[in-house]
């Protein structure tokens, strides 16, 4: 089973903030976060190089891991740790992602029932994305919330699955216990006043999860 660059992973929107995008990024890696997932893709090829750009750098720069939303020629160009596939992905996708970018690469693949993760294992890929584990203010109505309970259903493919959805640090410890690898969260960074304590709060109920689950004082 491949080891997971972080316990969390930080999914951009540069809409969710008028504060630069970069910027939220950067509170976030002061905030302990390592993993980026760099989704914005509603952009001209230029303009999201050039941000891609910017918050690679940075990324690198605190010795983090980039994941390039759904562009495997991006993600290979700026040397990012790996890509992330949306939903509905294939096979051919995976496999495909796999050979541009090598086996050290991390290939994510985004899903949204546990029984999807079996065809992102088969393909190879490292991880899936399971979501919404919670109902979600940033994708409102995008599908029913799945509950922790479907993590466990979804790691029987044999691959880390990452909670996304709704996630607080109050929910948290409950998605770790279901199994989790890590968490995903985009809309409680990104809209965030203060990223950093955002990003050491979740970071902090994940940990002391840990701490409390292995009966350590």
């Amino acid at each position: 089973m491949s080891t997971l660059p972080s316990r969390l992973l930080a999914v951009t929107d540069r809409h969710g903030h008028p504060r630069p995008l970069a910027e939220t990024v950067q509170a976030i890696l002061d905030g302990g976060g390592r993993w980026v997932w760099f989704r914005d893709r509603d952009m001209e090829p230029e303009a999201r190089w050039q941000l891609a750009t910017a918050i690679a750098d940075r990324v690198h720069a605190a010795g983090g891991t980039l994941a390039v939303g759904g562009d495997v020629a991006l993600a290979l160009a700026l040397g990012a740790g790996g890509v992330h596939l949306g939903g509905g992905t294939g096979p051919e996708a995976i496999v495909a992602a796999r050979t541009t970018l090598g086996p050290g690469a991390l290939i994510g693949v985004s899903i949204h029932a546990p029984h999807e993760a079996d065809g992102a294992a088969e393909a190879g890929a490292d991880y899936v994305t399971l979501s919404p584990v919670y109902p979600t203010d940033s994708k409102p109505g995008y599908g029913p919330a799945l509950g922790p309970e479907s993590i466990a259903a979804a790691r029987r493919a044999g691959l880390p699955v990452v909670a996304l959805g709704g996630i607080t640090p109050d929910r948290t410890p409950a998605c770790r216990d279901a199994g989790a690898a890590s968490v995903a969260v985009m809309g409680r960074l990104m809209r965030a006043a203060d990223p950093a304590a955002a990003a050491s709060a979740l970071l902090g109920a994940w940990d002391i999860a840990e701490i409390e689950r292995s009966g350590n004082p």
